[in-house]
């Protein structure tokens, strides 16, 4: 059975953007996991199918009605799969986490709009608050694509090398090393000799002190988390090109 992905959305014609190119979308032609994109509107109340109302108490904004949420929620069917809401709140997403996620038989993003979403539905509905980073997007369908995408890659047959895969993950403590190519010199810029030298033992050394270097100037919490972990890097991507 492929992993089922689908996404409760408001504007499903932003689907299946960048889900739908380069291995991702072999994958999916593959049969490896199917999209599914759910209208939130066609759930909506009278006329002008409505999903949302003012906030109780007061306040700026709109909210996304709880008896709206759980019609399109209940129409979709969990399937075993977490109900996955994208919002700034809720517990880090991080690569363990994709990790368990691409281990399951799916998932069912409700991505929200406006100043969020009832929290009686949240509850009701065991969804999972998850948050893509400290920083505010205009809706979930943006966190949501970069979450299914990092799970996605983490399926066997779905990125080109998975043995690449297996050892980028960030649970590992570092961020990867700089990459060079062709050409050799370039605007007064050299690649590092130790790269040319055909010594494969120097050059891992050179990639992990690198490793070890940026991590400790640019990410100190991960510095301080990989002294009691494995010194394995975490890579930008090894997915195979087009």
């Amino acid at each position: 059975m492929s992993f089922a992905a689908t996404f409760i959305t408001l504007y499903p014609e932003a689907f299946p953007g960048p889900l739908g190119v380069s291995i991702l979308e072999r994958a999916r032609k593959d049969g490896l996991w199917s999209l599914e994109t759910v209208d939130l509107r066609a759930f909506g109340l009278g006329k002008h199918r409505q999903v949302d109302e003012k906030p109780a108490g007061g306040g700026a904004g709109l909210v996304l009605r709880p008896d709206v949420a759980a019609a399109a929620i209940d129409h979709v069917g969990t399937n075993e799969c977490p109900i996955i809401y994208p919002s700034p709140r809720g517990i880090p997403f991080s690569q363990s986490l994709a990790e368990t996620w691409a281990s399951g038989p799916g998932l069912t993003f409700f991505c929200g709009r406006f100043e969020g979403l009832d929290q009686r539905v949240i509850e009701s509905r065991n969804m999972i608050e998850v948050s893509l980073g400290d920083f505010i997007l205009a809706g979930g369908d943006v966190a949501a694509m970069a979450m299914l995408e990092a799970t996605l890659r983490l399926i066997p047959g779905v990125a080109g090398n998975h043995a690449s895969v297996e050892d980028e993950s960030f649970s590992n403590g570092l961020l990867e090393y700089p990459h060079y190519t062709l050409p050799r010199d370039w605007e007064n810029r050299s690649t590092p000799e130790v790269l040319l030298s055909g010594d494969h033992k120097a050059v891992d050394e050179w990639r992990n002190q690198q490793s070890q270097a940026l991590t400790k100037h640019r990410r100190p919490d991960l510095w301080a988390a990989s002294r009691n972990g494995p010194k394995l890097r975490a890579s930008e991507t090894d997915d195979e090109h087009d």
